[in-house]
């Protein structure tokens, strides 16, 4: 037996056999190769495509039964391209040959006989006188053939006449060759020790003279269909299939795959097993052993799965008679369908806010073809601007997996928030489309997996300067379920550059810078040496707008004038007077209208005065859209001066206000209450001597909860003294008044 396995990948192939005298090219049929002694094998798994042939095979150059040569041809088409490949092989037998030799094929049958005896042995005594009997009678100087039947008469018929019909006779150099395929009309199926067997009986014959010259001519193979047991495939064939051989002396059985031998050991090592049981060998294999192969497929959904061997079986019988037959079996042999399910296992790291699948055990015909994410389904490989990826990783075992990472934030991740957990649920159904190849199969395998994410509300970072507070938040994917505000007002890029903060927002990370003494600020401790500024973020949930978390950052701060307008009626304010302290006037016997009201504080030039507005003199200056309180700083000092030693009356002025609007004023000022939702608008103005020169630079005020005026200096001409800060007020109330 020769063969070949040409590594063709290709959508369709079909094999030719070139004559050995060059008559022409026979396509090589499922008819033809039954009868000239061809197998055509398909292994899909392997790309391959296997022809077997028989030495005695048409169209095969046979050289004193010793060399054997044929030449055939792959015709591959690829794409709608044919291709033609051309093979030449040569073949020798690698042992001498038996009396009888019978070849037990896939399609076919085939029996082979040493012509060097003429009284072959083996038939029953009456079976011969029958055939002798009819031979005689019928014989002619022709070669004619009849095939014994049970219980049927012998008919004989001519050569040409058994060709047509499909049987194959012929004669070499030493052996007379008998063929046939399978279930022909003189075949018959019987059982020899419960295994179906079928057989074929031919005696060929021709009449020289008065001598009849007869052959018989038997073949017999086991036509068993294997069984599957608890992860073993069996097989079984009788010791003697027929009367192939009389008064069974020895047998002997050797195991391979794929037409070659193995010897003992490696059989054993593989787990295969040869046992007889009375006059029966039985052949076990696991369906996982080395030398057969898998296939996938898909029936109902399933993917599934059967392992094939390709058995080759040698069995060598010895008669009484001491005459060898050598019996060769070549059978395909699979376990039924069985279930090959490829599983996932969920790898997801949350801290890598990634979900990462796995998808193991596909087996080496399987590719993954695509892949559905929540009802988007994409091809594999993913297109290279997708958030999410997809890798493959072969395996020893024939196998191979995929790995598939999704961001949690993918717009194909349904995310779902459970506030009262205060967590985040992350959700991916998933469905793989499998293919089997070649023949494109699908299968598909759904899944899902789950995450759950803490999104409690974020947190800024916040670091105090001296010019005010940073505040650095750095992005997460769910902050969009909240959002940020200074006190009620939305923190917008438009909100932060009427306030005057500096805002800077990008895909990681949100900075605020908040300079001292803007829209949102709250003061307490103010000293001469300084005071603490507070500032607050907060956020608020999205849907109900409820604060969930805040930030509060306080930090200290000193400045050497400033006027605070509580919303609870209370003026604070230090006042710089180092200019009447350089005329002598001591900052601490400063007062305000009322001569009793001093300062809380005092140093060398700076005193600190808090009082409420109704008290210490305060003037209440009503108009139609606002209301002013208005006190002042005044020194007031009879001293001898070191320059002059007359007494003279020197007066300093300081004019301090604090102005709000009326529409915020829950309670108007009387003589005990006062609400505001806002706090006021102060401005210092210094008035020297009795000038009433009081003009200054100007501060536009920010309209927000609470607005401390900082202090300008600038430069002056000699004899007059610019007041600190000056607030036009009829801007401001114009501007109020166009919001309200």
């Amino acid at each position: 037996m020769c063969s070949d396995s040409p590594d063709k990948h290709t959508d369709s192939s079909r094999a030719t056999l070139e004559d050995k005298n060059g008559t022409g090219v026979y396509p090589i049929t499922e008819q033809y190769a039954a009868e000239c002694g061809y197998t055509v094998s398909v292994l899909p798994l392997r790309g391959q495509m296997e022809l077997r042939a028989s030495y005695f095979s048409c169209h095969t150059d046979n050289k004193d039964d010793d060399l054997f040569t044929f030449k055939f041809q792959l015709i591959a088409n690829n794409g709608g391209n044919e291709v033609i490949y051309t093979f030449n092989e040569t073949c020798t037998p690698a042992l001498p040959w038996s009396y009888r030799e019978v070849t037990c094929e896939e399609n076919y049958m085939e029996v082979s006989v040493s012509s060097d005896v003429s009284c072959p042995s083996g038939m029953e005594s009456d079976d011969w006188d029958a055939a002798v009997e009819t031979s005689y009678k019928a014989a002619t100087s022709d070669w004619q053939v009849m095939f014994q039947r049970m219980e049927q008469a012998l008919v004989p018929m001519n050569l040409s006449e058994a060709q047509r019909q499909g049987y194959i006779f012929d004669l070499t150099t030493g052996r007379l060759v008998f063929r046939t395929p399978y279930g022909q009309p003189d075949s018959f199926t019987t059982e020899v020790n419960g295994v179906p067997v079928e057989v074929v009986h031919a005696t060929l014959f021709s009449r020289q003279s008065w001598v009849v010259l007869m052959v018989d001519l038997v073949t017999a193979c086991s036509i068993h269909d294997g069984s599957y047991d608890d992860g073993y495939i069996m097989w079984e064939t009788p010791e003697v299939p027929f009367l192939l051989v009389s008064g069974l002396q020895d047998v002997q059985v050797n195991i391979g795959v794929n037409g070659e031998l193995l010897e003992q050991p490696v059989a054993e090592e593989r787990g295969y097993t040869v046992e007889r049981h009375n006059t029966t060998v039985q052949i076990s294999i696991p369906y996982n052993a080395e030398g057969g192969y898998r296939k996938s497929y898909v029936l109902d959904g399933e993917l599934l799965e059967s392992y094939v061997f390709h058995l080759y079986l040698e069995q060598i019988l010895a008669g009484e008679d001491h005459i060898d037959t050598r019996l060769r079996l070549q059978r395909t042999l699979s376990t039924p369908p069985l279930l090959r399910p490829v599983f996932t296992e969920d790898r997801t790291a949350q801290e890598e806010l990634v979900f990462t699948v796995y998808l193991g055990d596909v087996p080496a015909d399987v590719e993954l073809a695509a892949v559905e994410l929540n009802g988007h389904k994409f091809p594999v490989p993913f297109p290279n601007a997708s958030s999410f990826t997809i890798t493959k990783a072969d395996h020893p075992n024939n196998t191979h997996s995929y790995t598939l990472t999704v961001p949690f934030n993918s717009p194909v991740v349904v995310q779902q928030f459970s506030s009262e957990d205060a967590v985040m649920q992350h959700r991916l159904d998933i469905n793989y489309t499998l293919t089997v190849l070649p023949e494109n199969e699908l299968h598909y395998h759904p899944t899902s997996v789950m995450a759950v994410t803490d999104v409690s509300p974020p947190v800024f970072a916040a670091v105090c300067s001296e010019s005010g507070i940073s505040f650095k938040l750095d992005h997460r994917p769910f902050d969009y379920l909240w959002y940020i505000t200074i006190g009620s007002d939305l923190l917008t890029p438009e909100l932060a550059a009427q306030h005057g903060y500096i805002m800077s927002n990008d895909s990681q990370s949100l900075l605020l810078d908040v300079p001292l003494y803007t829209n949102g600020y709250k003061y307490k401790d103010i000293t001469l040496k300084g005071f603490l500024g507070t500032f607050e973020i907060l956020v608020r949930d999205h849907e109900t707008s409820e604060v969930r978390s805040s930030t509060v950052k306080t930090c200290p701060f000193t400045s050497t004038e400033l006027i605070m307008c509580s919303t609870d009626g209370k003026m604070t304010v230090v006042a710089d007077l180092s200019l009447a302290a350089k005329s002598g006037l001591i900052p601490a016997r400063a007062n305000l209208v009322d001569k009793y009201c001093g300062p809380k504080e005092a140093d060398d030039t700076r005193a600190l005065f808090s009082f409420p507005f109704n008290s210490c003199g305060s003037l209440v200056k009503l108009g139609k859209e606002y209301v002013t309180y208005e006190n002042e700083i005044i020194f007031s000092k009879k001293s001898r001066s070191w320059k002059n030693p007359g007494y003279s009356q020197v007066t300093e002025r300081v004019v301090i206000q604090c102005t709000y609007p009326l529409a915020g004023l829950h309670r108007l000022f009387s003589a005990y209450m006062f609400e505001s939702d806002t706090v006021g608008v102060g401005r210092i103005i210094h008035s020297a001597n009795s000038s009433q020169d009081v003009l200054g630079p100007t501060v536009e005020p920010l309209k927000v909860l609470q607005t401390p005026v900082p202090t300008t200096r600038l430069a002056v001409r000699p004899g007059y003294r610019p007041p600190v800060q000056l607030i036009k007020v009829s801007s401001y109330l114009k501007d109020l008044s166009k919001k309200g």
